[in-house]
């Protein structure tokens, strides 16, 4: 039986998300339509991104927590937002796992890690002799 869905902020999702502000997450638009929300720290692993999401900085992104990308699609963006993800996770973690990047992704990951001013994941499957080979 599909749960009921509620207008006036009651409810288990409610519950879930008791006490988060809708500013503590931030929504990435991939070209193709895609969107991830994520949370504001976990994004701001990105330079860019932190520029951006920075109210001070008075962004159209600040305003609207939301960022769209023309030159990422929905694959690209969501490998971002994973290691995203895997960043806040582990970042307090001496010896994380790998971060595993298909190669067949490593091109554009590179290029998209450059653009947003991404730190390299500390323990991934890209070392730095691949960076070279690229």
């Amino acid at each position: 039986m599909p749960s009921k869905k509620t207008t006036d902020g009651s409810g288990p999702a409610a519950a879930a998300f008791a006490g988060v502000e809708p500013a503590d997450f931030v929504t990435l638009v991939s070209n193709d339509g895609h969107e991830f929300v994520v949370s504001r720290s976990a994004a701001c692993v990105s330079g860019a991104l932190s520029r951006m999401f920075d109210k001070k900085n008075g962004f159209k992104e600040s305003i609207e927590n939301r960022a769209e990308f023309e030159d990422f699609s929905g694959f690209v963006l969501g490998k971002i937002v994973e290691y995203f993800c895997y960043n806040e996770k582990f970042k307090e973690t001496e010896e994380p796992p790998e971060f595993e990047i298909p190669p067949e992704m490593c091109l554009e990951l590179l290029m998209a890690a450059d653009y947003l001013d991404s730190k390299q994941p500390p323990n991934s499957l890209l070392s730095d002799a691949d960076l070279g080979q690229v």
